[in-house]
């Protein structure tokens, strides 16, 4: 009697979990034949000039016939931006794609970015990519990933660093050229990173070592493939796909790599609002994943690596060290600018 309880019990709960299913996936289909009614999606991007963004889109629009029109600009102009719709009240923008904490900064403090309804790709977010978010306005679509760049005519196998650690060697002084960890961008977030794993007194060594500071990364970069400095640090390993065939090497350190999480949010009162969420959905697809994998962009799921090439995987799937914070980041910047004077 107690066995037979237990089996319809079972079946029971297994017919339940089905139903479940069944419903849920028919709530989706009307999310996908809405979204397709709407027509098209516009999001807006905080990784200005990345070639994925395009792609995104355009596979987006050959997987569901809907239209999708992107912007990327400078989060300082984007943020303009959407104010500026917002207050008009004629919204444009659909989809924000930008880093967890300045998503969280304009949640917080404009108020611009709404909850999440549930979609089915979120459950494949990998654990080291989950975020704290407990208002669900989130979602993680991929990491930058920094690490460290040198000139291989200029530092032979023997004498690369290995470390963070190895930077602070005396052989270097005077000859790294780093980006500028007193103001927000991959200096500070390297610098918010070492000082989780390494300490203050690692900071203050790096400080003797005569950095020289730019803020443009870009041009950084080809002045130590060209040769000018044999050291450049925080490398944003989504750059490295453009500088193949030049005299570099990227190095993943042993402690880790400097990271920032980019998240994708619906921006209020978006106008195409079941198109944005399934464009969201679409960007935790093996698609659209590998798409930014294959820039050097760090996936949000897990399952993809035997597809990216060979010579990313390792910048790709490299363990992260930490991140900036910005609960901390007032009082890390401080720290920072008391730091390197």
């Amino acid at each position: 009697m107690r066995l037979r309880t237990a089996l319809l019990s079972l079946t029971a709960v297994l017919a339940s979990a089905h139903l479940a299913q069944a419903q849920t996936a028919d709530e989706w289909n009307k999310v996908i034949a809405a979204a397709k009614s709407e027509g098209k999606v516009v999001f807006y991007s905080g990784l200005v000039g990345s070639p994925s963004t395009a792609a995104i889109a355009r596979a987006f629009e050959k997987k569901y016939g809907i239209t999708a029109e992107f912007l990327d600009l400078r989060i300082s102009e984007i943020r303009e931006r959407m104010r500026a719709e917002q207050i008009a009240g004629r919204v444009i923008g659909d989809v924000l794609t930008t880093s967890f904490n300045v998503t969280t900064s304009i949640e917080n403090n404009e108020g611009y970015i709404q909850p999440l309804k549930p979609f089915p790709a979120k459950s494949r977010v990998r654990v080291g990519s989950r975020i704290d978010n407990p208002s669900g306005t989130q979602v993680p679509v991929y990491m930058l990933k920094y690490g460290i760049l040198v000139n291989t005519r200029l530092v032979t196998p023997a004498d690369e660093p290995k470390s963070w650690a190895d930077l602070a060697d005396a052989k270097w002084t005077g000859k790294i050229l780093a980006d500028d960890p007193r103001a927000l961008g991959g200096g500070f977030n390297a610098f918010v990173a070492q000082h989780d794993k390494l300490g203050v007194d690692f900071l203050k060594k790096l400080a003797n070592q005569k950095l020289t500071f730019s803020r443009d990364f870009r041009e950084s970069e080809r002045r130590t493939a060209r040769g000018e400095f044999p050291v450049y640090a925080p490398f944003l390993f989504n750059d490295y796909s453009s500088m193949r065939g030049l005299p570099i090497k990227a190095i993943v350190p042993i402690e880790g790599v400097a990271y920032v999480q980019f998240v994708a949010s619906m921006i209020k009162n978006a106008p195409h609002p079941n198109a944005a969420l399934l464009f969201i959905d679409f960007l935790l697809s093996d698609e659209a994943q590998v798409i930014l994998a294959t820039e050097g962009l760090g996936a949000a799921i897990d399952g993809i690596d035997a597809q990216i090439p060979a010579d990313l995987r390792p910048l790709v799937t490299a363990k992260e060290m930490g991140t900036a914070d910005w609960r901390r980041e007032k009082e890390l910047l401080q720290l920072a600018k008391d730091t390197f004077k």
